[in-house]
């Protein structure tokens, strides 16, 4: 089982921005974030291949990028524009049931 660590979660007002970032103990073909709001269930926000090839829900299109760094095995997600709606515990996720601890976002109206 490879270990995820995030980290860069934290309160902040609608309208900005915060940058979450990801490190595996080991490599994963594919990395990404799901996040889980308080009731309700755990969804997808970005995935991304090691070739970078990325997927993203459809509320985060345009406002969120996912991003990798193969050779540090670390994943990130830059949000940008938040809204309250994107208030949860953010996760990050690898290929093969991997997941981290989960890092909280607030944001503030």
């Amino acid at each position: 089982q490879v270990q995820l660590v995030e980290s860069g979660g934290g309160l902040v007002q609608a309208g900005g921005s915060l940058k979450l970032s990801c490190v595996a103990s080991g490599w994963l073909l594919t990395m990404g974030w799901y996040r889980q709001a308080p009731g309700k269930q755990r969804e997808l926000v970005a995935h991304i291949t090691s070739h970078s090839t990325s997927t993203y829900a459809d509320f985060a299109k345009g406002r969120f990028t996912v991003f990798r760094d193969n050779a540090k095995n670390m994943v990130y997600l830059q949000m940008n524009s938040l809204k309250p709606e994107d208030t949860a515990v953010y996760y990050c996720w690898g290929l093969g049931d991997n997941w981290g601890q989960g890092t909280q976002v607030t944001v503030s109206s």
